[in-house]
């Protein structure tokens, strides 16, 4: 195999991984009924004047599956906190008892879970959109090759084709996963 044509395969697989991650990191965030630490991963404090991530001023602990405890470092980051949780419009109403901030995770709604499974659709779609994004600059790339012949230039749009069919499938794969446990109440 062309040298060439090797690395826009290798290149195009990172890019198509790369899809991948950002979905699955995507999908973290899409809360499913459960209590997660993961969904106030978005969740930025002002640390002294600097936005920061929760997670490195604070303990985010889910001692059940209702329940997510914020236990700050500092006991003057409580306000920063709670302000962040409210900026971050995840939809909790965080409850301060002076050492650590609660959150109650509100049981989904039908019309809740619907919503969710359209985001996580949504979400998968964006990432078909970066695997096909992917195929297209490698077929561009491909055709762009001078010395290589035809059939290896067919060759490796057939393989660059596997290759994004692959990704698809499990982008859809991994949707299912999601939407399943979104619904399942």
């Amino acid at each position: 195999m062309n040298e060439d044509i090797k690395f826009i395969l290798d290149s195009t697989k990172e890019a198509m991984d790369a899809a991948l991650k950002h979905l699955e990191k995507q999908f973290v965030n899409i809360r499913a009924g459960k209590a997660s630490p993961a969904m106030l991963g978005s969740v930025m404090v002002d640390y002294y004047g600097t936005q920061t991530p929760l997670n490195q001023v604070a303990n985010v602990n889910t001692p059940d599956g209702r329940t997510i405890t914020v236990q700050p470092w500092e006991k003057n980051m409580l306000q920063e906190i709670e302000r962040g949780i409210m900026v971050a419009n995840l939809g909790f109403n965080p409850m301060n008892n002076g050492e650590t901030i609660i959150i109650n995770v509100p049981p989904l709604t039908e019309e809740r879970r619907r919503d969710l499974s359209k985001q996580a659709k949504s979400e998968a779609e964006d990432a078909k959109i970066g695997v096909r994004n992917a195929r297209k600059d490698a077929n561009h790339e491909i055709k762009n090759l001078e010395d290589v012949s035809e059939d290896l230039q067919k060759n490796a749009e057939i393989d660059v084709q596997q290759m994004t069919d692959k990704y698809v499938k499990k982008i859809d794969e991994i949707f299912e996963v999601k939407e399943n446990e979104i619904m399942t109440v």
